[in-house]
């Protein structure tokens, strides 16, 4: 399996676990919390197919990356895209995050610009701010995280299967637009993940993205259902939409926030007539 390092712990080197097919025009796909590449698969075939070079790779402390005990902020995380964009060599690349993702996407292109990047896709966004303040006060109270963290040191596995049912609007959508047997599979991912990466996971969701937004230079899909359980449409991407001078934003009507498994096909056709629109002429 390949691996890209991209620091150390103690003896240990920090490696993160990454999968590279295909030929033509790189995308790279980040995925959400607490899960890994895998969950990317109805994506991946599809870009496959269309001829896109095709890059996921599993965050620090998910799926079969490493789990070091720190390093679970945005800034560490843009900076471990950074190295395998370098490493890989990319260029003239497409970046899609979804959810936690998204903060890879948008830290990314804040710290590092965008010369290896042509264009950007957020699904389901955390972005621009997702914790109330005084600055925020349109954000989530801050008591709804501390929650979270909670009841991930208390019982992270049952916490798991309350994210899972809203990451999917189980109750809803169940035997529709995802299978029990789908369900399982992400549940199973998100148990394989670090107990420390998910519980400051957590703190890493209420970092301000608000800085790095004047810094994107290049167009940006942001796609999102106006029923997200996990991350408020009202909160993140109706807001981000008009903060963002290179931005377009497709509402999917009743989804749900798992977007890449239950509305894999609205997905796909977003990002390919995205990516076959002519780029903008950078500021």
């Amino acid at each position: 399996m390949p691996f890209i390092t991209v620091g150390t712990e103690n003896s240990a080197p920090i490696d993160l676990y990454y999968e590279d097919h295909g030929s033509g025009k790189p995308v790279v796909l980040i995925h959400g919390f607490p899960f890994n590449g895998a969950t990317w698969e109805k994506v991946t075939t599809q870009l496959l197919n269309a001829g896109y070079r095709t890059i996921t790779y599993d965050r620090r402390g998910f799926g079969n990356s490493a789990q070091p005990t720190f390093g679970y902020d945005y800034n560490t995380f843009a900076a471990d895209l950074d190295v395998l964009m370098t490493e890989l060599n990319l260029s003239d690349a497409t970046l899609v995050g979804h959810s936690m993702g998204t903060g890879e996407v948008i830290r990314y292109l804040g710290n590092y610009g965008s010369q290896r990047v042509s264009r950007a896709v957020v699904l389901s966004p955390l972005e621009p701010m997702l914790v109330k303040a005084k600055d925020n006060p349109e954000g989530v109270d801050p008591s709804l995280f501390k929650g979270f963290q909670d009841a991930i040191i208390k019982d992270r596995f049952a916490y798991l299967t309350q994210f899972c049912d809203a990451f999917f609007n189980y109750s809803e959508n169940k035997g529709k637009l995802v299978s029990e047997e789908a369900y399982r599979a992400h549940w199973q991912i998100g148990a394989m993940a670090s107990a420390k990466g998910t519980y400051d996971s957590v703190s890493a969701w209420q970092e301000d993205f608000r800085p790095d937004l004047p810094k994107i230079d290049v167009p940006l899909l942001i796609v999102q259902g106006d029923k997200d359980n996990v991350l408020p449409y009202p909160v993140t991407g109706q807001r981000l939409a008009p903060m963002m001078p290179t931005g377009q934003l497709i509402t999917l009507k009743g989804a749900p926030h798992g977007i890449p498994w239950t509305h894999a096909d609205d997905i796909n056709k977003a990002i390919m007539d995205f990516m076959k629109q002519p780029a903008k002429a950078r500021a």
